[in-house]
């Protein structure tokens, strides 16, 4: 390692304690990635025989410490101890990814086929090799694809069973929870927004839209097309914004200076 310049051989050794690799292994992943970090994660988890190296005795004895006693599935306290394990805490955005990657249906549950295959797929067979995983489970978030793909699984996990929107408060502390790891300066304003115009549930083509308008849409709204195919809840919110004098089009936005003008009440 003593060829490579400085910048690689911190990656190698990032990468190194981030996965357990080998020296050898790293730099195969860090090569085919072209030293991008999050690539050679890919490269390195996305091996079949990543899944080789778990041992089902271990999955076995890591799901039954964590299973209800009453029920063949992890529950809420469950999950509040594997938490406790990791050093993690349950509101976390990192349990989102955990979930994602075990295809949870539900929040706060794990059947036994989604905790275990889950774990397979990330070549996770003890509470140190889960450790050692939750820093690149992180990095995903920073992916553009990955992080649309745990916001869109995120609805769907966050809804109550046999429903099929979701409910607001729920969406609210999802939307803050997503959007303080993607940074959108509008976010605090919708939410406020929601609370005092919508007090309804969130649809499936709510909940998908906003990312797209958060990611295409520039915050001072300089782009905002009134005649674009965005849901009518949007277009109320943009109208919310002019209403309230937060926008200035097309100028640039001092949010900290911003704050919605709510009426007294009359005694």
């Amino acid at each position: 390692m003593h060829k490579l310049g400085r910048g690689h051989r911190d990656k190698v050794q990032q990468f190194m304690a981030i996965t357990g690799a080998s020296e050898k292994v790293a730099l195969h992943a860090l090569k085919a990635s072209d030293w991008h970090l999050e690539g050679a994660f890919d490269v390195f988890y996305s091996q079949p025989q990543i899944k080789a190296f778990t041992d089902s005795r271990h999955l076995e004895e890591l799901y039954s410490r964590y299973k209800d006693p009453y029920v063949d599935m992890i529950m809420a306290d469950g999950i509040s101890v594997l938490c406790n394990d990791l050093q993690v805490d349950p509101q976390d955005i990192v349990m989102l990814v955990v979930s994602w990657h075990m295809k949870a249906a539900t929040m706060c549950e794990f059947s036994k086929q989604e905790f275990i295959s889950g774990l397979q797929a990330l070549g996770i067979d003890s509470l140190e090799k889960f450790r050692e995983r939750i820093q690149f489970m992180r990095t995903e978030l920073k992916d553009e694809q990955k992080f649309r793909e745990i916001y869109n699984f995120a609805f769907g996990w966050a809804k109550e069973k046999g429903q099929k929107s979701l409910a607001l408060d729920t969406a609210i502390g999802m939307w803050q929870l997503l959007f303080a790891e993607k940074q959108w300066a509008l976010v605090d304003h919708w939410c406020q927004f929601l609370q005092a115009r919508h007090n309804k549930a969130i649809s499936r083509d709510t909940w998908s839209q906003l990312l797209e308008f958060a990611k295409t849409v520039d915050p001072s709204l300089s782009n905002y097309d009134a005649e674009g195919a965005w849901p009518y809840l949007i277009d109320e919110f943009v109208e919310y914004l002019n209403e309230n004098n937060i926008i200035q089009k097309g100028q640039p936005i001092d949010w900290s200076l911003k704050r919605i003008k709510r009426p007294t009440k009359e005694k």
